[in-house]
């Protein structure tokens, strides 16, 4: 007999997490991070630097600079950060900075969940229904399955770094995730879809996604004229006038700059990078589409489907950027989520196994590392750190040994909960990944915090140019040096930087190039104070010069 669904749920499948667990694991993943480090290098630090430039009036709202550099793309998350820079002064300026991206992070995780909320609720996306009764209730489906694409969320290995920047892809991951809520829940949730409709493709356009708005949307117009829902229908006059806002806000705000290069690496790269980032979320997503296949059409699967196929495609053509595959990861959850009704037990055992092995020999590895910091055993890790970082000095933090430790006896909770009989939630799949990827996240944020943060942070290369400079210096010419260099050089060392001319054109009396293959060439009349690098570098040095008198 053909079903008309997959999804075979009695109705003791379809309980719910308990509210207050679930909070605390988003705030396990959420929280960690946020305080009690610098920017990172490279994009955090970068975008971080144009916050500053902004909130300390370096540059102009219209127009912030690193070391006189111009931000490229969107405006809006840089005068989110520097914002929240001037509203909390008591705060050093990257925590402050960090907050609201922290915020964007929890939005995100509760947009998933009313996405697939209100899909689940759909009358195509329903359980079949038994002969004599005992199927799950729509409403207690619809939660279920929502608990499950928040975990296949939080498991997402490529939302671990990158959801925790601050960067303009976290307001970028905001507006893909108001867009898909906004299609989901137009039959349901008139105004509120309305809403977050008009919001997401100018946030989209105003954080450097013009692309991707513009492809969405086109996308959405489909979608919704198909639509059998006749409030999804209506959507199509705001489609368009979101369409307007976008365009009409990004302009002034440099919002549209197109960053498409198609002359980018070999797919077979991509596939290696989607391979992992989108790890455990993509198998699921693929398995939910083969048992869905009937359904395409659906809402519950063409609006995950639309929302993830627009940045795996920008991402191939952007030169498989792993910024641009975190936006498919909101819509893939949710597309995986559907595979959870479906699963068979081999299959979920498989990956409950898999996860226990895994993130508990990390949580080990981390304690090892941290016992060789704090106690000097085991001594091949604590030479291991003492070769890699070169005068790191280890510190100890009673706030964080507590966290860890709280953190590793939930762990060691969730998995006795799981391997015990607790076999029947459509979720359960998901606990352990989930569950691993917070513990593994809150770990590397309390036991590994402080070295992480010596080997990611450019505050140790800023102290070893600072050696070499005199006390009073007016400015450090700086061509060719990379921006999130400048971004330390700037707003973590407290010197003026020109990046904007050569070394024979600028008037300062100090200078920092990028040393290239050979030996040092000063230029004329310049001459070579040091060469210096980062302690957990081997490559990567930089020539301090001085001006000859």
């Amino acid at each position: 007999m053909n079903l008309p669904t997959p999804a075979v749920v009695a109705e003791r499948s379809a309980h719910p997490i308990p509210r207050w667990p679930l909070l605390l694991l988003c705030a396990a993943y959420v929280l960690p991070g946020l305080f009690g480090r610098d920017p990172w290098r490279n994009a955090d630090l970068s975008a971080f630097g144009f916050m500053a430039s902004i909130a300390q009036g370096h540059a102009p709202w219209a127009q912030p600079a690193i070391a006189g550099i111009p931000a490229e793309g969107g405006l809006l998350p840089y005068w989110v950060g520097a914002l929240f820079i001037k509203l909390l002064p008591f705060l050093e300026p990257s925590t402050a900075a960090r907050i609201p991206f922290g915020l964007m992070l929890a939005g995100v995780l509760a947009l998933v969940w009313y996405t697939c909320l209100h899909l689940a609720r759909t009358e195509a996306a329903q359980p079949v229904a038994f002969a004599f009764g005992g199927e799950a209730h729509a409403v207690d489906y619809a939660r279920a399955m929502a608990d499950g694409s928040l975990l296949a969320l939080i498991a997402s290995i490529g939302l671990l770094r990158l959801g925790h920047e601050t960067t303009p892809e976290i307001l970028q991951l905001v507006g893909i995730s108001l867009l898909m809520y906004a299609l989901a829940a137009a039959p349901f949730r008139r105004w509120k879809s309305r809403l977050a409709l008009m919001l997401s493709l100018s946030v989209l356009a105003t954080s450097g996604a013009p692309a991707v708005a513009v492809a969405l949307s086109v996308g959405a117009l489909w979608l919704s004229q198909r639509s059998i829902y006749d409030e999804a229908r209506k959507l199509v006059p705001w489609l368009l006038g979101a369409i307007a806002l976008a365009a009409i806000v990004a302009w002034p705000m440099h919002g549209w700059a197109w960053r498409i290069d198609a002359s980018g690496r070999s797919p077979w790269a991509w596939l290696r990078l989607v391979g992992w980032f989108c790890w455990p979320v993509w198998p699921l997503a693929i398995w939910s589409l083969w048992r869905w296949r009937g359904h395409l059409q659906r809402r519950h699967v063409s609006v995950p489907v639309l929302t993830a196929a627009i940045p795996l495609l920008c991402s191939l053509l952007m030169d498989a950027d792993d910024h641009a595959l975190l936006l498919a990861l909101p819509p893939l959850a949710v597309l995986a989520s559907f595979a959870l009704p479906t699963f068979q037990r081999s299959a979920s055992a498989l990956l409950d196994w898999f996860s226990v092995f895994f993130f508990s020999a990390g949580a080990i590895f981390l304690w090892l590392y941290y016992s060789a910091l704090q106690l000097g055993w085991p001594a091949k890790f604590l030479s291991n750190v003492r070769r890699l970082a070169q005068g790191y000095q280890p510190e100890f933090g009673w706030l964080t040994f507590i966290l860890a430790l709280l953190g590793t006896l939930a762990w060691i909770w969730l998995v006795r909960w799981r391997t015990a009989r607790h076999r029947h939630a459509i979720w359960k799949s998901l606990a352990l990944p989930a569950g691993g990827v917070a513990l593994s996240w809150l770990l590397a944020m309390t036991l590994g915090l402080h070295p992480l943060n010596y080997a990611r942070s450019n505050s140790p290369l800023v102290d070893r140019v600072g050696a070499h400079l005199p006390a009073q210096v007016d400015c450090i010419a700086a061509p060719g040096v990379p921006l999130h260099v400048l971004s330390a050089l700037e707003f973590q060392g407290g010197w003026k930087v020109d990046a904007t001319r050569a070394l024979g054109e600028s008037s300062c009396h100090a200078g920092l190039i990028a040393q290239g293959d050979g030996a040092p060439i000063p230029p004329e009349g310049w001459r070579v104070e040091a060469i210096v690098r980062r302690p957990t570098d081997r490559t990567g040095s930089f020539i301090v010069l001085q001006r000859q008198p």
